[in-house]
């Protein structure tokens, strides 16, 4: 599987319970904090649910 590079690039405050556990369960704590994970559907789809928060790279 290939992999992607997400990086958080904007805030978590304010941000509804929801999306702040996405960014947790992808492993982004911080921000401008960079995770590599696998482009598996389910990684992609968290990816989506917070796309307005995260920058991501191959």
């Amino acid at each position: 599987m290939k992999t992607i590079k997400i990086t958080q690039v904007k805030s978590r405050i304010k941000c509804p319970a929801v999306q702040k556990k996405t960014l947790e369960a992808l492993g982004l704590r911080k921000l401008n904090q960079t995770v590599e994970q696998t482009a598996t559907p389910q990684i992609l789809g968290m990816v989506e649910k917070v796309k307005h928060l995260v920058v991501v790279s191959e």
